[in-house]
């Protein structure tokens, strides 16, 4: 028995409110299922939220005040690798004939960081939470009978995630270690991670 039209299942995935689906459009299809093309709609918006959220944290740390440079380049790093996969995730939705809905672009919800410590902490957050959302994507798919996206999800957005969140894990056992802290109080653990960290420089 078909589930009615109306009812959605639960699901974190993020959800295009203004989605319009390219179904009845000039478009040409790639056999993509519309509850598949809302989806990929949705986690390229929370991609540009993320980029957007990285790029709010490296201003951070260009502030006089804080003055950590190698902290606010890997910030901005983090940023470009961000935006460079919610381009790919429209140029794949765009590839297989699907619409990309714009939205309006929220605060970054990151007003409050003014240390290393926390910036690190928010940053795992997001990148386990978008992992995550790959992960019922990829799932998603399979079940509409999209394997392809499925694929595409898993090797091309969730396994360099999984390489970032084993650089973050250990940023943040050695920002620990150094003595910093979740407000200004660290400076030189802070200090220090900022010099002698190699991630940063990466």
């Amino acid at each position: 028995m078909a589930e009615p039209a109306g009812k959605r299942l639960k699901s974190s995935l993020p959800v295009c409110r203004a989605h319009r689906s390219s179904a009845g459009g000039g478009r040409a299809r790639h056999n993509l299922p519309a509850a598949v093309e809302e989806a990929l709609c949705g986690v390229s918006g929370l991609l540009w939220d993320g980029a957007h959220r990285l790029q709010a944290l490296a201003s951070v740390f260009e502030r006089d005040n804080v003055a950590l440079p190698r902290v606010a380049s890997f910030f901005h790093q983090e940023a470009l690798k961000q935006q460079a996969q919610a381009e790919a995730m429209l140029g794949y939705l765009a590839e297989r004939g699907g619409r990309y809905c714009g939205r309006d672009i929220q605060k970054p919800g990151c007003e409050a960081v003014c240390a290393v410590l926390p910036a690190l902490e928010l940053l795992l957050l997001q990148l386990k939470e978008e992992a995550g959302v790959l992960v019922e994507l990829s799932e998603m798919a399979r079940e509409h009978g999209d394997p392809h996206t499925a694929s595409v999800v898993k090797g091309n957005f969730l396994t360099q995630r999984v390489d970032r969140l084993k650089l973050l894990g250990d940023l943040l056992t050695s920002a620990r270690r150094v003595g910093c802290t979740n407000d200004q109080t660290g400076g030189y653990g802070e200090y220090i991670l900022n010099e002698l960290q190699e991630e940063l420089t990466r």
